[in-house]
């Protein structure tokens, strides 16, 4: 009569396995197949979404020409006019200003802003930044907001009228943003602000230009 078949001795234990262990080692010989299985494809799904990436820039026509602006803020202040009883401020800047941006803003309370920024210097290379906001039906909120909570510096005369000064020019770039410097010329309802990232100087010169817009 044949001898019933031992289990197999495993060597690690010794001995043949338990059930338990038996069942155990299956379990986890399963976990680590879907481990594998689950890195494996999200690998294959990386690469098939770099592999996508790489044929939509392959296939993207560039234009190696450098952009410019050149907004023609005049006729937007124009445009845009008819909308509000107070004249828009159109400053009449030097021909190495280049307009990037002229438009009427609104914030949450309902203060319009006609804002345009400048770019100082060659168009393919400028140097500075600069803008003006003309606020209408301005309220505290408004103000405390545009100047960035700002504690004043002083005031100033240009172009025959008072500013309030803003300077932040001791501030790290990127603490200080756009507005670095910035002047503030408040009549009524309205304030007129200018600011810039650089020269306190070319903030002054738009200011003056404003004032002489303000005639």
């Amino acid at each position: 009569m044949a001898k019933p078949k031992q289990p197999p001795i495993v060597a690690e234990l010794g001995r043949p396995e338990t059930p338990e262990e038996t069942f155990a080692r299956k379990a986890e010989s399963s976990r680590l197949y879907r481990k594998r299985k689950t890195i494996n494809n999200l690998v294959y799904s990386l690469l098939v979404s770099l592999g996508l990436v790489i044929f939509i820039v392959a296939i993207v026509p560039r234009n190696e020409t450098p952009v410019s602006f050149d907004v023609d803020f005049a006729s937007e202040a124009q445009s845009a006019q008819g909308d509000f009883a107070e004249p828009l401020v159109v400053p009449q800047v030097p021909a190495d200003w280049t307009a990037n941006e002229a438009e009427i803003r609104t914030s949450a309370d309902g203060v319009s802003e006609w804002y345009i920024g400048f770019l100082v210097g060659p168009k393919e290379a400028p140097t500075e930044y600069v803008g003006v906001s003309q606020g209408i039906g301005i309220n505290p909120t408004w103000l405390l907001d545009a100047t960035r909570e700002r504690t004043p510096t002083g005031t100033v005369q240009v172009g025959g009228l008072d500013w309030v000064e803003y300077d932040a020019t001791n501030l790290s770039p990127e603490d200080a943003g756009n507005r670095a410097y910035m002047l503030v010329h408040e009549q009524g309802d309205q304030a007129y602000l200018v600011y810039g990232n650089n020269k306190p100087e070319t903030v002054t010169k738009l200011a003056e230009l404003v004032a002489a817009d303000l005639g």
